[in-house]
């Protein structure tokens, strides 16, 4: 239920001023009635505010990728901007996809499928297939934690592959929509006020996969390429396309500076589309310009292969964008302060916050290199958009008396 605060405003001449808020008042959520009364003495009008939980409206952000690409990694480091760990609902079910903290809460859009592990073999459908997934109740439960509203959200178990009974999710301030889908469906999509996609490279991902599956699982080198390509058409057809829809996507690529067949080595490009409300593209020495930097030297150690950056203008799927370029990693963590003093509207609130929130973290994956670097920075830009949105709304009932 959403909270309202009735404000009484008088003007007299050019000048006006704002009493106290009355007593708050149960209302619909984000609506905005304004009352003007015209009196022999002075104008007045009455301002009705209302916001989620007494706050302000849900903020939301959609993060798009396929499996094992990285989406946890950034989630971790985006929680950690906005201070808090996140942790699953307490006092729920333990095989919850859910993650909460204090300000933010990330639901797995999994659990939106509509069949279950089951269903789908029987219907011979992946999870990457819209068919398996209800994206009218994604759109209905969305919109009305957005609006305010708590939601009875399905899980998707992905230990038993079966549709769990539902958790409750209350409005948090930030809403992170993370999964396959999160730009597929339009509904959807409008209702996000930052979009992300995390793009990696076939060749990066199959050597992701054969380190994992291979070391990690025992599994064949033809059994891992047959996996690929079965999931491959799916997801050429329904989860690459998103990206065209996204603000940023992180971009992860072979290294151009050396071969390398491992993937050890990555060139990650951070794309910010130009033009999004409330997002200001991160940019290298000179906004507008392009331009390379080798930074190693007598400031920034490197080992063979070096690193070497990269800026400029772009389009991207018809869009003009800013593209900010890495390639190759760090030996040294707290020598990123180097770099980040030569970063602009990287959104920090300090000198060094980057390099802090590197190393912090340094023992999640991607830390030495553009992956952990560019997921850092575009969680502070969402930090500063939050803000930014936060404080366009608080201006809402002083532009409203004004008209």
């Amino acid at each position: 239920m959403a909270v309202c605060t009735v404000y009484t405003t008088q003007s007299l001449n050019s000048t006006s001023s704002i009493s106290k808020p009355t007593k708050p008042q149960l209302n619909s959520h984000n609506k905005q009635v304004v009352f003007f009364t015209n009196t022999r003495r002075r104008p007045s009008s009455t301002v009705i505010t209302c916001s989620a939980a007494g706050d302000q409206q849900t903020v939301v952000i959609g993060l798009a990728a396929d499996s094992g690409c990285g989406k946890s990694t950034f989630m971790r480091r985006l929680t950690s901007v906005f201070g808090g760990a996140a942790e699953p609902p307490r006092g729920g079910n333990p095989d919850s996809n859910t993650l909460i903290s204090d300000t933010t809460t990330v639901i797995c859009l999994d659990d939106y499928h509509s069949l279950d592990r089951t269903g789908r073999k029987e219907k011979g459908v992946t999870a990457l297939d819209p068919r398996a997934n209800d994206f009218d109740l994604m759109y209905e439960q969305v919109k009305a934690i957005k609006d305010g509203k708590p939601v009875e959200k399905p899980i998707y178990n992905h230990v038993t592959g079966l549709l769990d009974p539902p958790e409750t999710i209350k409005p948090p301030k930030i809403l992170v929509i993370e999964g396959l889908h999160p730009m597929y469906d339009s509904r959807v999509r409008d209702l996000l006020d930052f979009s992300i996609y995390l793009d990696i490279s076939n060749e990066v991902k199959f050597a992701w996969k054969i380190q994992r599956d291979m070391a990690e699982r025992g599994h064949s080198l033809e059994s891992i390429k047959a996996s690929i390509e079965a999931r491959k058409p799916d997801f050429d057809a329904y989860i690459d396309p998103q990206k065209q829809y996204a603000d940023a996507v992180i971009e992860v690529l072979p290294t151009q500076l050396i071969p390398d067949d491992e993937g050890k080595v990555l060139r990650v490009r951070l794309i910010m589309k130009e033009g999004v409300k409330f997002f200001n593209p991160v940019y290298l020495f000179d906004e507008g310009s392009t331009l390379t930097w080798i930074p190693c030297g007598r400031k920034l150690t490197c080992s063979y292969p070096g690193i070497k950056f990269a800026y400029g203008p772009d389009a991207y799927y018809g869009h003009e964008v800013s593209v900010l370029e890495m390639d190759g990693q760090f030996d040294r963590l707290d020598e990123l302060i180097y770099v980040e003093s030569h970063l602009s509207n990287i959104s920090t609130k300090f000198y060094g916050e980057i390099t802090q929130q590197m190393l912090k973290h340094s023992d999640f994956p991607g830390s030495n290199n553009g992956t952990g670097l560019f997921q850092t920075i575009v969680g502070l830009k969402i930090r500063d958009l939050f803000e930014q949105i936060v404080a366009s709304r608080a201006e809402t009932p002083l532009q409203a008396t004004k008209t």
